[in-house]
């Protein structure tokens, strides 16, 4: 590995070196990549990246896309930044669902004993930030398991990206309702199992046969019953629809990993990735061909959200992701006012989530402003989901 020698000010001086890999020119810009620097004595962010391959190689790509993220978006990155710990910067942003792995309470000695004790500090306080906890260690399993290399080489191998955007926009213009998401779902948290004979393939097909434009693919194991597994059948299966993979990501890693399943799009909730998070995985997703859907709850979720360049297409969830109630009428809140304005001036997508079970709730949501609905639970749930689709618009949406 090439260290890069980094000339700087006689009052600068670099605080945390970067390395260039073989086969990459010396040059460096300064529009992309964030770097620790020293000014002053003050710590600040400079940004720094090496540009332009000398070999046109995909693998050296994402990989320079991938250290990219890592070094801008490093928890030490977010220390120095604010001087406060990862912690403290999500919940200056609101984000109150802590970011650290399920370790398991301290060990205390006492003579030749040990016990463990619980407490507020080691315990999950909801739901969500159960699965996030478990989501870390699955994660950092996974990478070991298969590192950005191998990702690269099943990229290249993978089905290309489709439109999940354009098929959204295309199906709310035919039909004159929102588009449909489809769910392909088999359990939950809050309700169990949602359907006992799941069949993800066959589930996929009927939901595109009456109308679906675009599917989600659930693939949390230890939660939902889902997998990656199931993502990719779907996609080998020769099912139209664009394929968004709904995962708790909190690692860029899993974005490339998606891709090489074949999603055309990803899921970034707000409710547990900071605003540098967002932008970095933004921008890789950007890279990969790939949507990004940034989820909502809450009003300062959805003013964070616009305020970061480059989103597409925001899903507005209804249901709270700490307690799992669900209120409709959350949509209706988030998208009046300024808000509202915002993101017609800027021509993002917005996709009305949870809670939708009738026509009522189809037109509540659309004359709130949604342009399509993300709905699982509802159309899972009957014998024949292409039958519950009529029943939650209303009408036949598949011509």
């Amino acid at each position: 590995m090439n260290g890069a020698i980094i000339a700087a000010a006689p009052n600068i001086r670099v605080a945390q070196l970067f390395f260039v890999a073989p086969g990459y020119r010396k040059n460096m810009s300064s529009k992309d990549l964030p770097m620790r620097i020293l000014e002053g004595g003050r710590k600040r962010v400079a940004p720094l990246c090496c540009t332009r391959p000398d070999e046109e190689s995909p693998d050296a790509a994402l990989a320079v896309t991938y250290n990219k993220y890592h070094i801008a978006n490093s928890v030490e990155v977010s220390e120095w930044e604010s001087g406060k710990s990862l912690d403290n910067i999500l919940e200056n942003q609101g984000i109150t669902i802590r970011r650290r792995p399920l370790t398991g309470p301290p060990a205390h000695a006492v003579g030749p004993f040990e016990f463990r004790l619980e407490n507020a500090g080691n315990t999950p306080r909801n739901i969500l930030e159960k699965i996030i906890w478990n989501k870390d260690v699955e994660v950092a399993q996974l990478k070991e398991r298969k590192p950005l290399g191998m990702l690269a080489k099943e990229i290249q191998n993978a089905p290309p990206v489709r439109d999940f955007l354009g098929a959204l926009k295309a199906s709310f213009q035919q039909t004159g309702m929102p588009a449909l998401i489809a769910e392909v779902k088999k359990a939950s948290p809050s309700r169990g199992v949602l359907r006992e004979d799941f069949d993800p393939v066959q589930i996929a097909q009927t939901y595109q046969k009456n109308g679906a434009a675009c599917l989600s693919i659930l693939t949390d194991e230890k939660y939902f019953q889902g997998s990656f597994e199931n993502l990719e059948a779907v996609r080998r299966a020769g099912v139209e629809c664009p394929l968004l993979c709904k995962e708790f990501i909190i690692d860029a890693w899993q974005i490339f990993y998606a891709r090489s399943k074949g999603a055309d799009a990803i899921l970034l909730i707000a409710a547990i990735l900071p605003d540098l998070d967002i932008k970095y995985m933004t921008k890789i997703c950007q890279k990969l061909g790939l949507v990004a859907l940034v989820e909502v709850h809450t009003e300062r979720e959805m003013v964070r959200v616009l305020g970061i360049d480059g989103i597409q297409l925001i899903g507005i969830n209804n249901r709270d992701l700490g307690t799992f109630e669900v209120d409709i009428s959350n949509t209706k809140k988030l998208l009046e006012g300024e808000r509202g304005q915002i993101i017609r001036q800027k021509g993002i997508t917005v996709v009305g989530e949870s809670g939708l079970f009738t026509p009522d709730d189809i037109a509540f949501v659309q004359n709130a402003g949604v342009h399509a609905v993300l709905v699982g639970e509802s159309l899972i749930k009957q014998d024949d989901p292409g039958k519950g689709i009529v029943q939650l618009f209303g009408r036949d949406i598949s011509s």
